[in-house]
């Protein structure tokens, strides 16, 4: 198929700037600016049926939409603190085909009347970030940024800034409080952004593969777009397949491509040709699927992996196969939530370290089964309760692991 995101995978060079124009490069922008006004954008980008490929998938042109238009200036952030475990793709996307994710950058600030934009990125991301400026810099000098854009009323500025390296950033109120300088930690729920962002002011969170569909939406059209993927999620998707297969790396499909087509046909199947036991499909942060022939032949989208006791998410899919003990996996997963939790909250905070210390007693084979009954009520008790994702995120392993692996579990404490 012809890659609608990772296009340098059909176009040699297209990170460069004179390549990207000779392919459609900012013809978007430019057909937004000069042809369109700001709300009739929103509205082409909410009739596609584009969802958020942070992991939420929550529509976005509906949240461009509830911007408030009584409070200025707006803002908008590119949510480029990819540090999920399992998810590689933006960092491939910025490095591979940054001028199209600056495009989609700069249609949304036109969409909701933002002049200043931000790329908040990892802190290990130091080279790209370097590397982002340098486009940014082309692009001002090409026209395509800077004062009155395509001879219209409209002025952009886009700047970089590097976190520090900290998972709690990638939830978009710890990444506003870190890029105001303060520390990462998430705010409280009501006001969201998009009324009380950035320094107070109205601001839209997208992340970098987000941004990077909205060109092509523009160029071609909502209905081009909706009628690719499914009902529920159109579009493309990239999936970051790792783990036990043969084959891992990033793969760019259509939403409701099954497992079996994204593991055994890019991911060339399974080493050593073992069965899978379980797979995780949204990260460290994913609840533990298993797997049987039903699963594998399951179409991936947002509702319909629902339908497994799992989320999608950032689509960020890790393979286990039968030599893969599961309390190795969420003693893991555990100690590396423990380490990124921000501390703001008593239930993630506590949690994570009652659990943490559970999973390695168990792992190391001197817990019991008191504790692992122990571990799951742990976890059970922080869901619902903490103030952001993270220790939501924490407990689904846990949870699914302990209930849908239980001979794992006596396995390893020798019930």
């Amino acid at each position: 198929m012809t890659h609608i995101l990772l296009r340098h995978r059909d176009v040699p060079d297209i990170n460069k700037l004179s390549v990207y124009k000779k392919n459609g490069g900012f013809d978007a922008f430019k057909k937004a600016v000069t042809r369109m006004k700001p709300n009739e954008v929103t509205d082409v980008v909410k009739a596609s049926g584009l969802k958020g490929r942070g992991g939420a998938g929550f529509p976005t042109g509906m949240k461009w939409a509830f911007i408030d238009k009584n409070n200025w200036p707006h803002y908008v952030v590119a949510n480029a603190d990819e540090s999920e475990p399992g998810t590689f793709k933006d960092r491939e996307i910025m490095e591979s085909n940054p001028f199209q994710f600056l495009e989609g950058l700069a249609i949304a600030c036109y969409a909701v009347g933002a002049t200043v934009a931000y790329v908040y990125l990892r802190g290990e991301f130091w080279e790209l970030a370097a590397f982002l400026d340098q486009k940014i810099a082309e692009m001002e000098e090409a026209g395509y940024l800077g004062d009155n854009l395509f001879g219209k009323d409209y002025s952009l500025r886009i700047f970089t800034h590097l976190g520090a390296g900290a998972y709690i950033c990638g939830e978009e109120t710890a990444l506003l409080e870190s890029l105001e300088g303060k520390r990462g930690q998430p705010r409280v729920r009501p006001p969201f952004p998009p009324s009380f962002g950035l320094y107070g002011k109205p601001t839209i969170i997208n992340n970098v593969e987000t941004f990077t569909n909205v060109p092509p939406i523009i160029a071609n059209g909502a209905d081009w777009y909706k009628n690719i993927g499914t009902a529920d999620s159109a579009g493309v998707k990239v999936f970051s397949l790792s783990g036990r297969v043969r084959k891992p790396g990033n793969y760019e499909l259509p939403f409701g491509s099954t497992f079996r087509n994204l593991i055994y046909e890019h991911g060339m199947g399974i080493q050593e040709g073992r069965p899978i036991k379980a797979i995780m499909p949204a990260g460290a942060s994913s609840s533990l699927i298993v797997v049987d022939e039903k699963v594998l032949d399951t179409p991936m989208d947002y509702a319909t992996v629902r339908t497994l006791g799992a989320d999608l998410g950032s689509a960020s899919v890790i393979v286990l196969d039968d030599t893969v003990d599961i309390d190795w996996v969420i003693n893991k997963t555990i100690h590396f939530f423990k380490h990124e939790s921000c501390g703001k909250c008593t239930p993630c905070r506590e949690g994570n370290h009652w659990m943490r210390n559970l999973t390695e007693r168990i792992h190391q084979g001197t817990g019991s089964g008191e504790d692992v009954s122990l571990l799951l009520n742990v976890a059970k008790q922080m869901q619902g309760k903490c103030l952001c994702a993270l220790g939501e995120f924490a407990t689904m392993a846990v949870v699914t692991g302990i209930e849908r692996f239980p001979e794992d579990f006596k396995k390893a404490v020798k019930a």
